[in-house]
């Protein structure tokens, strides 16, 4: 295994895990994904950070992906603690291994940055939805302000490779509402406590029309 290799199958899971558990980001994610209900199916679930905000009385089955094996061995940790059965299965957001309309809820924080392609995976968690069913989604992304967003555009090359692909500079909201989404609420601010190059946070309920 050669040093980029190793760096992104053991360094970079170790440091997405970290940076995406802070406690500014859990407070968001405890906004969002309690709001989850019926079958669910989590986008980049590895990691597991998100298990312990859904509420078991309101969900009937869970599911998710991740393309990191070590990712996903903290999920299934998480999912063993949480007491629940759940598929969580190895894959990526552009193909995923779920039949149409399987799911009352998709469930995506912190994983649109990364994906290959984004409009892709978007089209996919439409597909899996069942007619109104609803998308939870936050991410961080390009923020809204010039001066910012010319820095997070010069950051990202260095960043991408650091942090397994991860884009600084990729719209949030209004790519879920090109996917077919109607946006029912929508949030967003900067994070205290981050670079603003970094701190930029869109979230919202999206339901599949």
């Amino acid at each position: 295994m050669g040093l980029k290799d190793a760096w992104e199958a053991h360094v970079v899971p170790r440091m997405i895990k970290c940076a995406c558990a802070s406690p500014g980001i859990a407070e968001l994610r405890a906004g969002v994904v309690p709001q989850a209900k019926g079958r669910v199916f989590e986008i980049g679930c590895g990691g597991g950070l998100n298990q312990q905000y859904y509420d078991k009385t309101r969900v009937s089955g869970f599911a998710g992906i991740d393309p990191s094996g070590k990712l996903l061995d903290y999920a299934r940790e998480a999912a063993e603690r949480k007491g629940w059965a759940a598929d969580i299965r190895q894959g990526v957001g552009e193909d995923i291994p779920f039949a149409d309309d399987s799911f009352d809820t998709a469930v995506c924080t912190y994983t649109l940055c990364s994906v290959t392609e984004p409009t892709k995976v978007l089209s996919e968690l439409h597909r899996i939805l069942k007619p109104g069913g609803q998308l939870l989604f936050l991410e961080h992304g390009l923020s809204p302000d010039a001066g910012v967003a010319k820095w997070q555009r010069r950051i990202e090359p260095v960043w991408k490779p650091l942090m397994g692909g991860c884009h600084l500079s990729r719209g949030v909201t209004a790519p879920v509402r090109q996917a077919g989404f109607a946006l029912d609420s929508v949030g967003h601010r900067y994070m205290a406590g981050m670079p603003r190059w970094a701190a930029w946070m869109e979230w919202g309920v999206a339901m599949k029309v």
